[in-house]
């Protein structure tokens, strides 16, 4: 999960602007997304053969000068640089193996303004010496990288200018909530007690609420991609999947929002007023996106399953597993990416508690075997 390009009503009638307040943690502390972010890390391994097969296909349809590419929802910490590594490396092996020299390739990092770039421009010439000493070719300076701040519900290049479009763990974020569930005023509307769409509880109406913003949101997305990729351009995407038989994560936070408020920690308003921007779609409803938008072929479209403590498991392979330990991985994955949305709604103060409670909650369900995230893996060729 990154951070991501979203809105949720207006800040003059009450209700939240969620493209100014939702940005992953920032930094390198305990609580930062830099340290906190392995299973978005294990969705972008999971996503490299992918990658590798569309630089396969682009470079050999005409072997250009130089591929343009940009990872949209970028984040910071090490996750920010993985993909365009995985992608320097690709063109390295395919073009070592073809004796050619290497294209120039122009990475465009991108994520809302409010990102920490300070740490991206930070790690950037480590990053450049790691490519000069791990390159099978010796003509290193043909990767630039740079900035680009802006929310990709929006256009953000010139027509025709891309080769291949990345984004990983983001596009379950919506652009805002859904505007039935809340009024203008603040006032909620539907999914009073809940904070997302919950599998055994919120009406249909709530579904097809999400629903409707994800089709619009994935849409946008798809259109303003296009007119950027040139033709035959290649997207490769990932993000959080529908699991119709599991609790998801944030679910168990509505959970603990609700203990709090039953415990008088929390006013009833507050929690009946706030929802996640968030819907994780089913293979088909994705699928249904795709082929009415009509601009992109899809060459592959299938799920896998990244379990929610992966971090922690594999920093403890061969070792007998602490769930207090595993749980309190997890939680902390989910404060690193949820934590703006929720200090702004409920304050600050209560972060700690709730977390700790978060913890606790989660390590219930770990107990009895649960807590995996079903990912989409999605490569996509412009027609």
């Amino acid at each position: 999960m990154r951070s991501m390009e979203l809105g949720q009503g207006s800040s003059k009638n009450g209700a939240m602007q969620v493209e100014q307040v939702l940005f992953m943690n920032g930094g390198e502390g305990d609580n930062s997304y830099a340290n906190n972010s392995a299973p978005s890390r294990e969705a972008t391994l999971k996503t490299k053969p992918l990658l590798h097969e569309s630089l396969f296909d682009l470079y050999c349809k005409g072997f250009p000068d130089c591929i343009r590419f940009t990872d949209m929802g970028c984040s910071s910490g090490p996750n920010a640089f993985l993909p365009t590594l995985q992608v320097v490396e690709a063109l390295d092996t395919i073009c070592s193996r073809l004796k050619h020299k290497p294209p120039i390739l122009h990475a465009f990092l991108n994520d809302l303004p409010g990102n920490d770039f300070n740490t991206v421009s930070k790690s950037l010439p480590s990053f450049y010496e790691r490519l000069k000493t791990e390159r099978v070719h010796d003509d290193f300076g043909s990767c630039f990288i740079a900035a680009a701040p802006g929310s990709f519900h929006g256009r953000l290049f010139p027509p025709c200018f891309l080769n291949l479009v990345y984004s990983s763990f983001c596009l379950h974020w919506l652009s805002r909530v859904p505007k039935e569930l809340v009024s203008e005023c603040g006032i909620p509307l539907l999914n009073k007690r809940d904070v997302c769409v919950a599998k055994t509880c919120s009406p249909s109406s709530v579904h097809k609420a999400y629903l409707d913003q994800f089709e619009i949101d994935f849409t946008s997305f798809l259109k303003f991609r296009s007119e950027e990729l040139k033709t035959e351009g290649r997207m490769i995407l990932n993000f959080i999947s529908n699991d119709k038989y599991h609790t998801g994560v944030f679910e168990l936070m509505g959970m603990v929002l609700n203990d709090m408020v039953y415990e008088g920690l929390i006013e009833v308003s507050k929690l009946e007023s706030f929802n996640f921007p968030m819907y994780n779609p089913c293979v088909e409803e994705v699928r249904q996106v795709i082929e009415r938008e009509g601009s992109f072929n899809i060459h592959q479209l299938e799920t896998s399953h990244i379990s929610w403590s992966v971090g922690y498991e594999n920093n403890n392979k061969g070792l007998e597993l602490n769930e207090h330990a595993r749980a309190k991985n997890v939680a902390d994955n989910i404060r690193a990416v949820s934590e703006s949305l929720l200090a702004n709604h409920f304050g600050s103060a209560i972060m700690d508690d709730l977390f700790h409670r978060f913890t606790i909650k989660i390590s219930a369900h770990l107990e009895m075997g649960l807590g995996a995230y079903t990912v989409l893996f999605i490569y996509l060729i412009k027609k």
